[in-house]
């Protein structure tokens, strides 16, 4: 008996402490300007996790172009643009893939996870080499 409700509260501590993942949506906030700018949905298909622009907060950008896109992606809609992908879990974090601005016409290494202590705060990174960028994101509660 005792050794089942050991395992039971072992259980039930893997679970509160794992529950909370980086999947949902979250609002994105510019590193430079503090500016909220989008809503993303950060999702998982065949063992990848990817990130699509699901909402433009600023009124005047809802219609916008993404000219600097790549391949297919070029002269689309920012909206529904899938802006991470190919993300896969290592530990404590997604990494292995990319992250593409738009408004630059940049893609990057990415990583994500959430951020230490906070489950709705999640660290974003964009690298080059030696050189990266941070932005934390906000989670959107449904």
């Amino acid at each position: 008996m005792k050794n089942s409700v050991l395992v039971l509260l072992v259980c039930m501590m893997n679970f509160f402490c794992y529950s909370q993942d980086i999947f949902g949506k979250w609002k994105t906030i510019d590193d430079e300007t503090g500016e909220a700018k989008s809503i993303v949905e950060i999702y998982e298909e065949n063992g990848k996790v990817y990130g699509k622009i699901v909402e433009i907060l600023n009124p005047d950008r809802k219609n916008a172009i993404c000219n600097k896109c790549e391949g297919d992606d070029k002269g689309k809609p920012i909206l529904g643009f899938v802006l991470i992908r190919d993300l896969k879990k290592d530990g404590r974090y997604y990494e292995g893939g990319t992250i593409f601005d738009p408004q630059k016409g940049k893609k990057y290494k990415c990583k994500l996870g959430l951020e230490q202590g906070n489950d709705n705060l999640l660290l974003v990174r964009g690298y080059v080499a030696f050189f990266y960028a941070t932005q934390y994101w906000e989670r959107i509660q449904d």
